[in-house]
């Protein structure tokens, strides 16, 4: 591949961060974040998001022509105490904190042996953005990713930064966005020993990154773009929609190579429910808003399980068993398509009959093999829905091409019960979000997963979660329940102010 030809480019640097001894062979390293802030690091009554200006803003149409948006601000209703500081999400739908990520490398029982502090003046997360920080293990087994924020000329990398995980792009600025600030969306990748590269990236303007996956040298990335401000008849309509659109769900990026401004992005595939029967396209951008990844067999999965447009389920990325590359016009023609046997049905909940139809909340996924995939579950984020709903590790068999849920691993996670955590309005788990596993010579599958939670807090992405594991019997197709299969056991639970968010096995040297 050249690398002149794909054009959603990145700038690197590295950072010579070194982890004492390394990571610790067969072990598990853990996203975490810390939210820094105080008091004073928001005031009630100032402009949400910080520096925003009221008022129209008008856009040229292609083709001729103009349309016009407006842009409103609120007002901030809490200050920055944790955790009602988070309460802020309600009049200001972008609200965030930056906060440091910390890697803590764990072993399988959940016993910590060191953690890596990644510089947050080189890279940050928003703290109750839940779906960021997924880590993958590359295809060589070197190194992690993960996805995070970096400053562009002006605007400072550190924690307590506002609203940074709705901000614009370097290369791609929305003038309909509130949020005024311009942040790359950066891939960091750490190996063994702790070093640090970092890759910056003009995907997912507006919105958030949420993972990436290095294979044949090249990051894999998914996230979401833009934040609302462009109607559904208006984003198509001008170029920077158009841009915005092609800012979002699947992306390819090169390891090293500088941004361009303004970029052509490059896009993999883009999704339509048009392909499954519904007579009209959803929300142009929002249909591939997607957040768990993986690649197994040379082969690019994800999956949408947030949001109310589009479809909530497992997609195939790409031709299987050959990655995406090319030129941006080639990988933006290749397909995204529902694994068979997937849900269909909208993410408002209805079938293309317009009948009323469940929805599951995908997230995380492994594969134990070519014909077993186990899904990740968060749940549908309503408190009262979390005892009965459909929240755990879901498994998956293919027969003759098509694909069958088992069973959903749910024992021991103690769905919609509260749990304490010191100075925290106590939490209760709904599902998961990220996971990893592996497949154990003696026919058992060890999983281990990140908690999705409900609460009475403002943003439930700002609750302290839970790191569980989980063994189940890979030949089983009703649900296992002797010698401790099935049963979830707790092996990390966060303390207030924290947030888990991915796991991996460590990479080896």
């Amino acid at each position: 591949m050249q690398k002149t030809l794909i054009s959603c480019a990145l700038a690197m640097a590295t950072v010579p961060t070194v982890l004492a001894q390394g990571f610790h062979p067969n072990s598990l390293v853990v996203s975490r974040s810390v939210y820094t802030g105080d008091a004073s690091t928001v005031t009630v009554g100032q402009t949400l998001p910080p520096n925003c200006v009221p008022g129209k803003v008008t856009l040229p149409k292609i083709g001729g022509g103009t349309t016009s948006v407006t842009v409103t601000c609120a007002t901030a209703t809490a200050d920055g105490s944790y955790p009602t500081v988070f309460n802020n999400d309600g009049p200001d739908g972008a609200f965030g904190v930056t906060s440091p990520i910390f890697l803590d490398n764990i072993s399988t029982e959940g016993k910590l042996f060191n953690t890596l502090a990644i510089p947050s003046d080189q890279i940050v997360t928003s703290f109750s953005s839940k779906s960021e920080l997924s880590l993958n293990l590359s295809d060589d087994g070197k190194s992690i990713t993960f996805v995070g924020y970096r400053g562009a000329t002006g605007f400072l990398t550190a924690p307590n930064q506002l609203d940074v995980s709705n901000s614009n792009t370097p290369g791609v600025i929305d003038p309909t966005n509130p949020v005024n600030s311009q942040y790359y969306r950066s891939v960091a990748e750490v190996d063994a020993n702790g070093h640090i590269q970092y890759t910056n990236g003009n995907a997912y303007s507006g919105n958030n990154g949420r993972a990436a996956f290095k294979a044949n040298g090249t990051y894999y990335l998914t996230g979401n773009n833009n934040n609302g401000g462009l109607s559904k008849s208006q984003l198509p309509t001008t170029q920077v929609g158009r841009n915005l659109v092609r800012s979002t769900g699947a992306e390819l990026l090169i390891p090293g190579q500088t941004p361009p401004v303004p970029p052509s992005i490059a896009m993999i595939g883009d999704f339509e429910t048009t392909q499954v029967g519904y007579s009209t396209p959803d929300k142009p951008g929002k249909d591939n808003n997607f957040r768990g990844l993986t690649i197994f067999n040379n082969t690019m999965y994800v999956t949408k399980g947030s949001g109310g447009n589009g479809i909530n389920t497992v997609y195939q990325v790409g031709n299987a068993g050959t990655l995406p590359s090319g030129t941006p016009a080639e990988l933006a023609a290749l397909p995204i398509t529902i694994l068979p046997g997937f849900p269909t049905s909208l993410a408002s909940g209805v079938d293309q009959n317009g009948n009323p139809a469940p929805v599951m909340f995908p997230f995380g996924i492994f594969f134990a093999n070519a014909n077993t995939l186990y899904v990740c579950d968060e749940g549908d984020g309503v408190a009262a829905d979390a005892a009965t709903g459909s929240g755990g590790i879901q498994k998956w068999t293919k027969t003759d091409g098509i694909w069958h849920l088992l069973y959903t691993l749910q024992a021991g996670l103690d769905l919609g019960v509260p749990y304490a955590v010191s100075n925290y309005p106590s939490p209760a788990t709904a599902g998961c979000r990220n996971l990893t596993g592996k497949v154990n010579g003696q026919g058992t599958v060890e999983l281990y997963a990140v908690t999705s939670t409900v609460s009475a807090s403002g943003d439930q992405g700002a609750d302290p979660n839970k790191l569980v594991k989980v063994i189940d019997l890979l030949k089983a197709t009703t649900l296992p329940t002797e010698g401790g299969l099935g049963q979830f056991t707790v092996i990390r639970t966060a303390a207030s102010g924290e947030v888990l968010r991915g796991v991996a096995f460590a990479p080896r040297k």
